[in-house]
């Protein structure tokens, strides 16, 4: 039996009248990476603030790494928070610090005892891991798109955490760096032992990187699997007009 590592059972989540999600479920495995799809709007972000605890579901279950999110205290909440690597859409990095101080500044703020060694040790070791070691005295500014991307998947992995959350991970990037991201993500699964969920609504980004695929619509989840399961079998018409708006248009 593979290990669970986040357990959604019958999640509900409403704003007002607007209902975001109605009755989700949901496993991550062990190693394994996640795809969620969906359009915008479709409730991907509100279940990834529900699983990091910044909202509250209004009904069901929300486990990771085996604690019941919604009944955790601050101090709890926090040291759950450390073992979730979070790759914000737009990189999250500070524009008056250089790539250093960057990589510096959550692992200065929670591990205590570090050496000035050790701390250029890791952070060296992880720009490596990434393909930038040139790039460490860099600022933001002078960086590309794709090098903030790799940067800051960099910065979140530099607190060895187990799952790794990916939130649009090649937006507004160009293809060849769409592929060069994917194949990070890939990356940072074997070398790093981590699980994942990618959200995304690039299929091409879901099919490279993807372990299985769930797709959400209408605040539920309409069809999961592989990515050839989901929509080669798809018999919801709005599964495969996703794909065909995808493939087709784009």
């Amino acid at each position: 039996m593979e290990e669970k590592v986040v357990e959604i059972k019958g999640l509900k989540k409403s704003f007002g009248d607007l209902k975001v999600l109605q009755g989700v479920d949901l496993d991550l495995h062990k190693g394994e990476n996640l795809v969620v799809l969906g359009k915008s709007g479709s409730g991907k972000s509100v279940l990834i603030k529900i699983m990091v605890g910044l909202l509250r579901q209004d009904a069901g279950m929300m486990k990771v790494l085996g604690q019941e999110v919604s009944t955790l205290n601050t101090k709890a909440l926090n040291a759950l928070r450390l073992k979730i690597g979070f790759s914000f859409q737009n990189s999250a990095l500070y524009d008056s610090m250089t790539v250093r101080e960057n990589m510096e500044f959550p692992l200065v703020r929670n591990v205590k005892n570090l050496t000035r060694g050790e701390i250029t040790k890791k952070i060296e070791g992880l720009l490596d891991s990434v393909g930038l070691p040139q790039s460490i005295n860099q600022m933001p500014s002078e960086l590309s798109g794709g090098q903030k991307k790799r940067i800051g998947v960099a910065r979140t992995l530099i607190l060895n955490p187990e799952i790794m959350l990916y939130d649009e991970p090649t937006a507004g990037l160009d293809p060849i760096t769409c592929s060069e991201i994917n194949n990070l993500i890939l990356e940072v699964k074997e070398r790093f032992n981590t699980s994942s969920i990618v959200i995304t609504h690039d299929l091409t980004c879901a099919k490279d990187t993807g372990d299985r695929m769930a797709v959400l619509l209408d605040g539920q989840f309409k069809a999961m699997g592989t990515f050839e399961e989901v929509f080669t079998h798809a018999d919801d018409q709005r599964v495969k007009s996703f794909y065909d708006y995808n493939f087709i248009h784009s």
